[in-house]
């Protein structure tokens, strides 16, 4: 199954261009599932489907789950459990509900699903989500201590502090399978980004920070929507300097690499269907370009260590730090970051030297002698 994910600068038309985007793969006869929580009513097409996360409604139905299953920990609080009429959601629900529905949107049995995120920034944050849920869980309640459960009250007795009761754990265990499935949907070589911008002074430097937040996560921009372009042979000086403006910034984009598509300016909001039409971007939702692969060279032959090398387009050095904390690799590029996993190999190793290269990030590693025997 193909997934678009759709994405851009605030304002820039990211959710008519996910719809126009679905709908015309609709006609064009594939099995469409469109995600939106913010799409108005679309026409009736026979292969269209559309899927509006419920923040509200998914969090309350969360937060009561919980609330069952901890009801015996809260009777002896001696708490007072919430009703479902006085529950209001709380900050992060519609990132959360956003994920769940990209994970239900890989289960449908469609061909392709478009799905509207938020601007930029908040879209390469839920993202990442996953991931760092992931780790945060694996370190506060690692799934091996589950095994000790019958010598839990020993422990309890022996620290003096309470363990964690057993529905902590299986509430855990279910949070992981679920994020699990998310992060497998979102690191699926069939998923890629497609971001929408309307040329002007932010588009390249938004340009460049999506391509880094991506590729930091291992993810495809399979092409830029450059949105709202003015005509080009308008006799009005003032409406041919915007033009100018915008073609300048659109050459910028080109220049950086971008694979362009180009979409008109409607001189309206569109109005429906036959509007939609026209804001279709023309490339087909083939499967994306492969991201480059995060490779680990051994040069050990020759000068002793193996190399990894970590595509990171358009960073610059004095963006970029690293620091080796037990088997991760904390990499901070610009405004992001994300602890990296050593692969096997390298964590028998020490740091001992990184570079960047035209945006190849190679970090050093010296294996060492104790845990790397040399061979007669």
């Amino acid at each position: 199954m193909r997934i678009i994910l759709v994405t851009g600068l605030g304002g820039a038309g990211r959710t008519t261009v996910a719809v126009a985007t679905a709908l015309a793969e609709a006609r064009a006869g594939r099995r469409v599932l469109l995600v939106s929580e913010d799409a108005d009513v679309l026409p009736s097409e026979g292969g269209l489907r559309v899927l509006r996360p419920e923040p509200a409604t998914d969090f309350r139905r969360e937060f009561l789950a919980l609330q069952a299953r901890s009801a015996t920990a809260l009777d002896l609080l001696g708490a007072s459990p919430f009703e479902e009429a006085e529950l209001t959601e709380l900050p992060g629900s519609r990132q959360f509900a956003l994920l769940r529905s990209l994970r239900d949107a890989a289960e449908g049995g469609h061909e392709l699903a478009v799905v509207d995120l938020p601007p930029l920034p908040e879209a390469l944050a839920v993202l990442a989500l996953p991931e760092q849920l992931r780790r945060y869980l694996r370190r506060l309640l690692p799934p091996e201590r589950q095994a000790a459960r019958a010598l839990r009250p020993m422990l309890a007795q022996l620290a003096g502090v309470p363990m964690p009761a057993q529905w902590l754990y299986e509430t855990t265990a279910r949070w992981e399978a679920e994020l699990a499935a998310v992060q497998a949907v979102v690191d699926a070589p069939t998923t890629s980004v497609r971001l929408v911008l309307e040329p002007g002074p932010a588009a390249v430097r938004a340009l460049r920070a999506a391509r880094l937040g991506l590729a930091l996560q291992g993810l495809a921009l399979d092409a830029v929507v450059a949105n709202r372009l003015l005509p080009a042979d308008s006799d009005d000086p003032w409406l041919a300097g915007l033009t100018t403006q915008q073609h300048r910034h659109l050459a910028e984009l080109r220049a950086a690499g971008a694979l362009v598509d180009e979409l008109p300016h409607l001189g309206r909001d569109p109005r429906g269907p036959e509007d939609l039409a026209l804001l279709a971007p023309a490339r087909p939702a083939a499967d994306p370009d492969p991201v480059p692969e995060w490779t680990v060279e051994d040069r050990r032959e020759a000068d002793g260590v193996l190399v990894w090398h970590i595509g990171l387009p358009g960073a610059v050095k004095e963006e970029l730090s690293l620091v080796r904390r037990g088997d991760e690799l904390l990499l901070t590029v610009g405004a992001f970051r994300r602890n990296i996993p050593l692969p096997a190999a390298l964590r028998r190793c020490t740091v001992t030297g990184a570079g960047l290269v035209e945006g190849d990030l190679r970090v050093r590693f010296t294996p060492d002698p104790g845990l790397w025997p040399r061979t007669s």
